[in-house]
């Protein structure tokens, strides 16, 4: 008596055990969007007046923004190290890249956050002080205009050129996995080399940095990063499909 045994193709889904990392990290890619937009309105006083440095201020207003700046850059590195144990298993290489790429751009967010904060500290400790002639009061204006300066290029080079980074690093990673359905990594994939097109021609001083040019260059990866996360939130990766012979 012989007995036959089932196909050995057949396969059934898998458990994922990462699904929580992804969804996590679906919620920190939609916190950096909830922090960082206000965070701009915020901090307008000090980026839009030069001579704010010397002046009355709305110190309260520029700290709750430069809070909101380090919350978003904290989200930033927290989306690539809680998507990191998903995805190492289809490219590590990419995977890690993705958790550099999103340090460096923390990183230089943290020193735009640190040259407000020193403007803020610098009005209030030396502005309007006893004895204080033109010339105190000129070299004040200009250390604040140099402070902005810096948070300027670290808004050009990590909110801009390292988003591009990103968009390039985990969306090619995500669309060779399949993990999520292809047109929206596809999204990062168009969007990044016009944002660091962009980026660059903002470097060479082509246009300014909240230009049109530089809004409409932004578009398609702010689209793909709000998708992936949302998607990440609420779907998940899709699971892997394993053969009866590897259960």
């Amino acid at each position: 008596m012989t007995t036959t045994e089932g196909p050995a193709t057949a396969t059934r889904p898998r458990t994922d055990r990462t699904r929580n990392h992804v969804r996590a990290a679906g919620a920190l890619y939609l916190v950096t969007f909830a922090a960082s937009i206000p965070a701009l309105l915020l901090i307008a006083p000090v980026l839009d007046h030069s001579d704010y440095i010397t002046g009355d201020g709305a110190d309260t207003r520029v700290l709750w923004g430069c809070l909101l700046d380090m919350v978003s850059a904290l989200a930033c590195v927290g989306t690539a190290v809680a998507v990191f144990p998903a995805v190492k298993r289809h490219s590590e290489a990419l995977a890690l890249g993705f958790v550099t790429s999103r340090l460096v751009e923390a990183g230089i967010i943290l020193v735009g956050v640190v040259s407000l904060l020193s403007v803020v500290t610098l009005r209030q400790d030396l502005s309007g002080a006893t004895g204080a002639t033109g010339a105190d009061t000129a070299a004040l204006a200009t250390t604040g205009q140099a402070l902005v300066a810096v948070r300027d290029w670290t808004f050009l080079l990590g909110p801009g050129f390292m988003s591009g980074v990103n968009a390039l690093l985990f969306g090619t990673l995500l669309y060779r996995s399949g993990l999520v359905p292809r047109f929206i990594p596809a999204m990062g994939l168009v969007g990044a080399p016009l944002l660091l097109a962009s980026g660059i021609a903002t470097f060479f001083g082509h246009h300014d940095q909240l230009s049109a040019w530089s809004f409409l260059a932004t578009l398609p990866v702010a689209a793909w990063e709000l998708a992936v996360g949302t998607w990440m939130l609420v779907k998940g990766f899709r699971p892997p499909a394993v053969t009866t012979e590897q259960a």
